[in-house]
């Protein structure tokens, strides 16, 4: 289980419901993406998933097909 913590990043215009909005949007998006195989804009909703998994304080994903870990 994740625990609720608040965002990291230096910008606090976001809240932390915002940001795990954000990151539940970008992981849609990736997953439209894969079923679609377009690599460029799989690349492109894994880098903003890590970005936003690193704002909120969690694990990373590991995208090993897109040699992003």
């Amino acid at each position: 289980m994740y625990q609720f913590v608040q965002p990291q990043t230096n910008n606090p215009n976001y809240t932390a419901g915002q940001t795990w909005g954000a990151l539940k949007k970008a992981w849609r998006g990736y997953k439209i993406a894969k079923v679609q195989s377009d690599n460029p804009r799989m690349t492109e909703y894994a880098k903003k998933i890590r970005t936003l998994q690193h704002d909120l304080g969690i694990k990373q994903a590991e995208f090993p097909e897109l040699n992003l870990s």
